[in-house]
């Protein structure tokens, strides 16, 4: 089933917006909560063999979530995820930014817009990622930001084909 699912990746300079939409086979409610949920988020947000690691965690409008995602070696790259909006199980918006581990934010950071919908029992999440500066969307480009993402959702993949199997 894995061929016939979607993953659509759309760099616009002028917009300064790298849009990303990705289908799944699971139910939008299981879809959502891995987004959204600490226990989920750190079984599949980095790319392997990066692990995920939540020091705090606050779903909810004017909250945020504290990560670091961790190489193998144990080098941690630090982030902040302040929640700007939030409409359950349809949209959610956050802005990102990379952080020292202290919870100093590095500016600037992007913004994220996140939207869930389910037809036929696939959920589709569209993403777009707005960033201040031509230069900083560039820059994530270049870090490998591409695989980096498309590595992180294929786990998210395994992840929900394994709870649904549940």
């Amino acid at each position: 089933m894995k061929n016939d699912l979607q993953l659509d990746f759309t760099v616009d300079k002028a917009a300064k917006t790298v849009t990303l939409i990705r289908e799944f086979a699971a139910e939008l409610p299981l879809v959502w909560d891995a987004y959204t949920k600490q226990e989920l988020l750190d079984q599949w947000w980095a790319p392997k063999p990066w692990a995920s690691k939540t020091k705090s965690m606050n779903f909810e409008v004017g909250g945020r979530r504290f990560y670091a995602m961790v190489s193998p070696e144990g080098y941690e790259r630090w982030a902040i995820q302040k929640y700007t909006s939030i409409s359950p199980k349809t949209n959610f918006q956050l802005y990102n930014s990379f952080a020292d581990a202290d919870e100093n934010p590095e500016l600037p950071g992007s913004e994220w817009d996140l939207s869930f919908s389910e037809q036929n029992g696939k959920t589709k999440v569209a993403i777009i990622i707005y960033n201040e500066s031509l230069s900083r969307m560039e820059q994530m480009i270049e870090m490998g930001f591409k695989e980096g993402i498309t590595m992180t959702l294929q786990s998210l993949e395994d992840l929900l084909a394994a709870l649904s199997e549940k």
